[in-house]
């Protein structure tokens, strides 16, 4: 048995005539991000850093933004079967710690539902392992200039068993 960590990162611009989904909730705000799927970034960068502790690749080899089984799907559904992957392998989340990147719009009144959707999504895991947190770039860069949003991650599973 080991204890891996993972890193993840994510971007997508805005866009018009889409939701802007976070953490499976859609922030009613004036622009959306563009993607294959439902360009939820904070999701997105959750599944690379659990993959990446899990040595299963990246989000886009698992699931191609060029395969149309893909085009709008709801990214916490990609988490499920991320999650399903995991537990395929004997691993175990410990925790997930983000941060979401982005001047607007703003992230804190979402947290807790964001938490729980991706909880449910990893299996009921404890909301108490699950870190999410805003931060802005104070007006710098792509993000500080309302371009799009930016989303890291990291992760800590514990494998069960052989590790390859």
């Amino acid at each position: 048995m080991k204890l891996r960590t993972g890193i993840g990162f994510d971007v997508h611009p805005f866009c018009d005539g889409r939701p802007c989904i976070i953490g499976g909730v859609d922030m009613h705000y004036h622009r959306g991000l563009m993607g294959h799927s439902d360009a939820d970034v904070l999701v997105h960068a959750i599944i690379d850093s659990l993959l990446g502790a899990a040595n299963l690749g990246d989000v886009g080899k698992l699931f191609p933004p060029g395969d149309p089984a893909y085009k709008d799907i709801k990214s916490l559904l990609l988490l499920e079967k991320v999650f399903e992957l995991l537990q395929n392998q004997t691993i175990s989340i410990i925790n997930i710690d983000s941060v979401v990147v982005c001047e607007e719009p703003k992230i804190l009144p979402a947290i807790h539902e964001m938490k729980k959707n991706i909880s449910r999504a990893l299996g009921n895991l404890e909301i108490e392992r699950i870190g999410i947190k805003g931060t802005t770039t104070e007006k710098l860069g792509f993000t500080g200039r309302k371009e799009g949003i930016a989303a890291q991650a990291v992760s800590l599973v514990y494998v069960m068993g052989d590790y390859s």
